[in-house]
């Protein structure tokens, strides 16, 4: 598996992930086609900016125009608190096979050893609102909407993907 940086060229793939309702149902439901050209743009250029790390999944480094998802790191703001949240969507194709896991797993050690988005992570109480989502704060509070295990890095982890 490897993790590159999003492109514009990566339109489809955030298309086929974000416009439909089976990969959106558990998160406000599909976006519109229209502007999702801009979106990937705007993600570009987040990810070039370094301002969030917006990676897309590829399950087999012989194969680097297979894309079988994404997976994001970002900070912003929440109940006046400067958090960090990673994130993950994993094509229905490429579902079942741990991809999701290994990419966020991968991502957060990453940022452990930048030394980045947060110090550390460890699971609270605080509920949260849909899937496949794991949040640090700067005091190291963290929570999953889904079923977590403590990953390599420490932090909380999906245990599907």
């Amino acid at each position: 598996m490897l993790l590159r940086d999003v492109r514009p060229s990566d339109l489809d793939v955030y298309l086929r992930m974000r416009c439909d309702p089976v990969m959106m149902a558990e998160l406000g439901g599909p976006l519109p086609r229209e502007g999702m050209a801009d979106k990937v743009l705007r993600d570009v250029r987040q990810a070039v900016e370094d301002s969030a790390w917006i990676k897309m999944i590829i399950p087999d480094e012989s194969a680097p125009e297979t894309v079988a998802g994404s997976v994001v790191l970002w900070s912003h703001e929440e109940d006046g608190e400067q958090i960090s949240e990673v994130g993950w969507m994993v094509l229905p194709r490429f579902q079942g096979r741990g991809l999701g896991r290994r990419a966020t797993w991968a991502l957060l050690d990453s940022a452990r050893q930048a030394r980045r988005w947060g110090r550390r992570c460890t699971p609270s109480r605080r509920p949260r609102t849909g899937p496949r989502t794991v949040s640090a704060g700067p005091s190291g509070s963290a929570w999953s909407s889904s079923g977590t295990s403590r990953s390599p890095t420490g932090c909380s982890a999906p245990t599907t993907g």
